[in-house]
C-alpha cells in the first residue's frame, strides 16, 4: 500500500477524474452562489442611490434650491455615521450642502460611479476611513449633486463569503481526494488479494482459490467465482491430462507387446500364409483398437477446445436422432431387445452435426452393450430442446456419476464391459461444447443419460455457490495449516 503504488493504480486515476470533474461543477455552483450573492447586494446598493438621485432631482425641480438643501440637511442629520452621503456644489465648485465638505478625489468609472474613501464615525468617538460608492448628477442651473453609501460592511461580507466558498471548495476537493484514497486502498486490497492467489497458483499451487464475500456478491465478487470456476476447469483438465498420460500407457502398453509377441513368433517359425492368417487379424484388431483409441481422443480434444464451434449450423435434432436409432436398431433387435422411441417434431439448435451423431451414437451403443437379453431401451426427444436415453442394465453408482465422465474410467462391476472408457468422456465433451447439461441418473434398474440444451444457462448460480464454497474451504484450510 506505497504511496506511489496507489498513484498508479487505475482506481486511483478514475477517481482523481472524478475529483476534477467533481471540483469543477463545485467551482462553478460556488461561483454562482457568490456572484448571485455579490451581485445581489450591489444591485440593491446601486438602486437604492439612484432612487434617492431621482427623488432629490424632483425636488429640486418642483420646489428649488432652497427646498433641496433642506431635505439634504434632513437626511444628513439623519444619518450622522455617514452611511448614506450627500454632498451640492455650486455651479464653481463651492460647498452648498451635505454631510461631506468636498468633492471626492476619484475617476469616475462605468457608469459614472465613484468609488473613494470617507471618513466615518461609527461609535461617535474613533474616525474610521471606510469605501463609498456614489454617483454624481448635474443640476440645472450648473450645480452639482452626489448621492453615495458607504459600502466597507458590504465590501467585507463579500470577501468573508469568497473566502467561505473557497474553503468549502478546498475542503470539498480535500474529502473527495480522502475518499478517493480509501475507495483506491479498499479496491487495491481486494485486487492484491486477487494477485497473491494468482501468484501463488503461478508458483504451482493449484489448490488455492480467491476468497469471496457472499454478503457483497458484486464486480469482484463475481470476477472472483468465474475465476475460481476457471481454475476448478484447470486443473481438472491437469489432473485429467495426468490420469490421460497414465492410462494411454497402461492401456496401450498390452495391445503393443501382444502385437509385438505375435510378430516374433511367426518371424521365428517357418509359418505359411494360412497360418500367419490369425496372427496378422488379431494384430489387425489390436491395432484398429489402437486407433479408435486415438480417434476418439481426439474427438474429445476438438470438442473441449471448442474450435469446432466455427462449424456450427442449423441441425434438426429430430433427424439426427432417427437416423442413430435406424442404425442401431438391428444391433439391438439382434441382443433381443426392444428400442422405444418417442420424438418430438422439429427440435432444431446450432450444433456440429458428426459430433453431435457421435455423441448420440455413444449413448445408444452404451446402452445396447449394458442391456440385458429381452431388456428395453428407452430414447425421448423432448421440447427444449432434451435428449434422454434410459436402459433396463446394472445401472451406475451415484457417487460415481462424476467419475464415469472422465477418460479412461471403467468401472469395477457389472456395467465393466470391454471398451476404452471413453464414450461418456465424448458425450460430456460435446455437451460443454453445444452449451447443454448433461445428467446421470438412474432408471430403476438400469442408467438414465439426459443432454439437456437448456440447462447451461441454469448453472450458473450453481457455478457461483460452487466457487464460493470451494474457495471459503480452501482458504480455511490454508488458515488451519498457517496456525499449525
Amino acid at each position: 500500500m506505497r504511496p506511489i503504488r496507489l498513484l498508479d493504480t487505475t482506481a486511483f486515476r478514475l477517481t482523481l477524474i472524478y475529483l476534477g470533474l467533481f471540483g469543477v461543477s463545485a467551482l462553478a455552483l460556488l461561483g454562482y452562489l457568490y456572484l448571485a450573492t455579490a451581485g445581489f447586494m450591489t444591485r440593491q446598493t446601486t438602486e437604492t442611490i439612484q432612487a434617492e438621485i431621482a427623488g432629490l432631482a424632483e425636488q429640486y425641480r418642483t420646489q428649488g434650491l432652497p427646498r433641496l438643501r433642506q431635505v439634504i440637511e434632513q437626511r444628513s442629520a439623519a444619518q450622522p455615521h455617514r452611511a448614506s452621503i450627500y454632498l451640492l456644489t455650486d455651479p464653481s465648485g463651492r460647498w452648498v450642502g451635505g454631510n461631506i465638505d468636498r468633492w471626492p478625489d476619484a475617476e469616475p468609472g462605468e457608469g459614472g460611479w465613484l468609488t473613494f474613501p470617507v471618513a466615518v464615525k461609527p461609535d461617535g468617538l474613533r474616525t474610521e476611513n471606510r469605501r463609498a460608492v456614489a454617483q454624481s448628477f448635474r443640476l440645472r442651473g450648473g450645480y452639482r449633486l452626489l448621492v453615495g453609501r458607504e459600502v466597507e460592511e458590504r465590501l467585507q461580507l463579500q470577501t468573508r463569503i469568497k473566502h467561505a466558498l473557497s474553503w468549502g471548495l478546498g475542503l470539498t476537493l480535500l474529502l473527495g481526494l480522502a475518499g478517493g484514497l480509501l475507495m483506491s486502498r479498499g479496491l487495491l486490497r481486494r485486487v492484491d488479494g486477487i494477485n497473491r492467489t494468482t501468484e501463488q497458483i503461478m508458483a504451482g499451487d493449484l489448490s488455492r482459490r480467491i476468497t469471496l464475500n457472499r454478503t457483497r456478491g458484486d464486480e469482484f465478487d463475481q470476477l472472483a467465482a468465474n475465476l475460481n470456476a476457471m481454475l476448478d476447469q484447470i486443473e481438472r483438465l491437469l489432473d485429467g491430462m495426468r490420469q490421460v498420460t497414465d492410462n494411454i500407457a497402461h492401456d496401450l502398453r498390452t495391445p503393443l507387446n501382444r502385437m509385438r509377441s505375435r510378430i516374433e513368433v511367426a518371424l521365428l517359425g517357418d509359418s505359411d500364409s494360412e497360418a500367419l492368417r490369425p496372427v496378422m487379424e488379431q494384430t489387425l484388431h489390436d491395432a484398429e483398437a489402437m486407433i479408435g483409441t486415438f480417434n476418439a481422443l481426439l474427438d474429445i480434444a476438438r470438442a473441449e477446445a471448442g474450435s469446432e464451434r466455427a462449424s456450427f449450423e442449423e441441425v434438426d435434432l429430430t433427424n439426427v436422432v432417427s437416423d442413430i436409432v435406424d442404425l442401431y436398431r438391428p444391433l439391438a433387435e439382434d441382443k433381443g431387445q426392444t428400442v422405444e422411441t418417442s420424438i418430438a417434431e422439429s427440435q432444431k439448435l446450432q450444433a456440429n452435426r458428426h459430433l453431435l451423431s457421435q455423441a448420440l451414437a455413444n449413448l445408444l451403443d452404451n446402452a445396447i452393450k449394458y442391456t440385458p437379453e429381452g431388456g428395453e431401451i428407452r430414447l425421448t426427444v423432448a421440447d427444449g430442446p432434451s435428449i434422454t436415453v434410459e436402459d433396463d442394465g446394472p445401472g451406475i453408482p451415484t457417487e460415481d456419476h462424476e467419475k464415469v465422465l472422465d477418460r479412461f474410467v471403467r468401472l469395477d462391476d457389472a456395467r465393466a464391459a470391454q471398451g476404452n472408457g471413453l464414450g461418456l468422456s465424448l458425450v460430456n465433451a460435446v455437451a460443454k461444447l453445444h452449451g447443454a447439461r448433461l445428467v446421470l441418473t438412474d432408471s430403476e434398474p438400469g442408467l438414465c443419460v439426459r443432454l439437456d440444451f437448456r440447462g447451461r444457462r441454469n448453472q450458473n448460480k450453481e457455478e457461483y455457490n460452487h466457487a464460493f464454497t470451494r474457495s471459503t474451504k480452501v482458504a480455511q484450510d490454508h488458515g488451519q495449516e498457517a496456525k499449525a
